[in-house]
């Protein structure tokens, strides 16, 4: 029986690991490219179809560019996402809150009933 280090030395697994982990990491800038691409408001359909169309013909060239090109704005574009996705979020809570507030000052519950719900919407 021979030794797993005899049929596969050390050195080749480090370059098998280095191999798969710049795949994996080739994968991920594809996705990031073709996801910041498609949620593009500003680009008009050709120019989101030619940007495809170079991102699959020529997959290394057509990430670089995109990157180069669009590098500082994909970082903008996902701030600003999120910030919109955050203040949905407030909107929801304080809206909760008021319309505990209008049950409240109704009748319909009480103090601890609406300190409650106020606990679970600023919980979100």
């Amino acid at each position: 029986m021979a030794l797993a280090s005899a049929e596969y030395p050390f050195l080749n697994l480090m370059w098998t690991m280095l191999v798969f982990f710049c795949w994996i990491a080739w994968f991920w800038l594809l996705f990031v490219a073709f996801g910041d691409l498609f949620r593009r408001a500003d680009l008009s359909g050709w120019a989101k179809a030619g940007w495809t169309v170079l991102l699959i013909v020529l997959p290394f060239l057509g990430v670089l560019l995109y990157l180069i090109t669009q590098g500082r704005h994909i970082v903008e574009r996902q701030r600003a996402r999120d910030a919109g996705y955050v203040s949905t979020l407030d909107r929801t809570g304080a809206a909760q809150i008021a319309e505990a507030r209008r049950l409240l000052e109704e009748g319909v519950i009480d103090d601890a009933e609406y300190q409650a719900l106020k606990r679970k919407a600023l919980a979100r």
